[in-house]
C-alpha cells in the first residue's frame, strides 16, 4: 500500500502511479514533489517570488523592483505560474531583468519545471548564478536545449516539446578550493524529463562573458571564486513559464553527483 496515497486497488493504480512508484534516487520528472528536507522557492504564487527572489544586479540590469515578471495563469494544469516578461530584457537582452533567489547555495538538489510557450522560446537555468543549463527551443547544440552550455551535447531526445511541461532534476557539486586556488571544478548530474542525461559532468568555465553571470568576466569565465550564488532563472525578451521549483541543499564529500538508482 502507497502510504502517501493509499492506492489500495489494482483498477486506481494508473491515477496514482505518479506517487506510489518507489525510486531510490528520489522522484524526478515534471510533477515531482520536494523530497525531505527541501524549500519550495517557487510555486508559482506572486507572494513566494517577491519574497525569496530578487533580480541579479550585473553589469547590464536595466529593470527596478518590484519584479516585473508576470504571474499568469497556467496554460495546461490548475493554478499560476510565473513568467519571464519584463520589458528590459526585449530583443534578447540577457542580464538585463534575470531573477535569482536571495538565498545562495553550493552544493544541492534541485527541481525545476518549465513551459516554452512559442518555437524557439529562450530562457536558462543558472546554478549559483553561474552555470547555465540551457533552456532553448529547436536547438539540438551544445548551446540548445538541456545542454549544460558549452560542454554538452543537447539532449534534445527528452525534450517534450513546446507547450508542454519539462522538468529539470540536478546535482550539483560546487566548485573546491584550497589556499584560494581552484583545486576541483564544479561537477553536475541531470536528469531531464526522468531520463538521466549528464552524469557527472564538469563544468570547466563560466559561460556568456560578464553579463551571464557571477565570475562571468574574470578570465574569460575561468577566474571562478569561492563564493555561493543563487539559483538564477534568465529573462531573454521570450515567453518562457516556470513553477515548481525546489531545492535541497546537500554536501557531497567526494566528485561525484550521480543520483544513483
Amino acid at each position: 500500500m502507497c502510504s502517501r496515497s493509499r492506492c489500495y486497488l489494482a483498477t486506481v493504480m494508473v491515477v496514482c502511479w505518479s506517487v506510489c512508484v518507489p525510486m531510490a534516487r528520489g522522484e524526478v520528472g515534471v510533477g515531482a514533489q520536494p523530497i525531505a528536507g527541501a524549500e519550495v522557492l517557487l510555486d508559482g504564487s506572486r507572494a513566494m517570488l517577491d519574497a525569496k527572489w530578487t533580480y541579479w544586479e550585473g553589469p547590464r540590469f536595466s529593470s527596478s523592483l518590484p519584479i516585473k515578471w508576470k504571474v499568469v495563469k497556467d496554460p495546461v494544469d490548475p493554478g499560476t505560474v510565473v513568467m519571464t516578461d519584463d520589458p528590459a530584457a526585449a530583443g534578447g537582452k540577457y542580464g538585463t531583468a534575470d531573477i535569482v533567489t536571495k538565498k545562495k547555495y553550493r552544493d544541492f538538489r534541485l527541481h525545476v519545471e518549465f513551459l516554452v510557450s512559442k518555437k524557439g522560446g529562450n530562457s536558462g537555468v543558472y546554478l549559483q548564478n553561474r552555470y547555465e543549463i540551457q533552456v532553448l527551443d529547436g536547438d539540438r547544440s551544445k548551446h540548445g536545449m538541456g545542454a549544460v552550455i558549452n560542454e554538452t551535447e543537447s539532449p534534445y531526445h527528452a525534450y517534450r516539446g513546446v507547450g508542454k511541461w519539462n522538468a529539470y532534476d540536478i546535482q550539483f557539486r560546487a566548485a573546491r578550493f584550497t589556499d584560494g586556488k581552484l583545486t576541483e571544478k564544479p561537477l553536475v548530474t541531470m536528469y531531464f524529463n526522468g531520463k538521466k542525461v549528464h552524469v557527472n559532468q564538469t563544468i570547466n568555465k563560466v559561460w556568456g562573458g560578464k553579463f551571464s553571470g557571477l565570475d562571468g568576466g574574470n578570465d574569460g569565465g575561468r577566474g571562478i571564486t569561492d563564493r555561493p550564488g543563487g539559483l538564477k532563472l534568465q529573462c531573454e525578451g521570450h515567453d518562457v513559464r516556470y513553477r515548481n521549483i525546489w531545492l535541497k541543499v546537500l554536501d557531497f564529500p567526494d566528485a561525484d553527483t550521480d543520483f544513483g538508482e
